[in-house]
């Protein structure tokens, strides 16, 4: 980091994850993270907001989830929770 940058700032952590603030390439480190820290926390199901769009940054994590041990279920919200444009995640103990 530059001297002349901002220090990050801390993001809490809550049971839903909004993606469209983050760079997609960082998925790879900050799903793993976030669901780690869930499950830690004792939270059986979270959300993650990925949005509509085209559906390439959902299909990123539903192929992330499917390969993910930390994971025992997940499926589109409905209607009222985001539909396409959200994912519910189910933890394992």
């Amino acid at each position: 980091m530059n001297s002349d940058e901002p220090a990050p700032l801390p993001l809490p952590i809550t049971d839903e994850l909004d993606l469209h603030t983050f760079d997609p390439r960082d998925l790879k480190t900050l799903l793993p993270a976030w669901l780690e820290e869930c499950q830690r926390r004792g939270w059986r199901e979270v959300r993650i907001i990925h949005g509509k769009g085209t559906g390439a940054l959902r299909t990123t994590v539903h192929t992330w989830l499917l390969r993910s041990p930390l994971i025992s279920d997940f499926r589109t919200a409905d209607a009222s929770s985001g539909g396409w444009g959200a994912t519910w995640v189910t933890l394992r103990k």
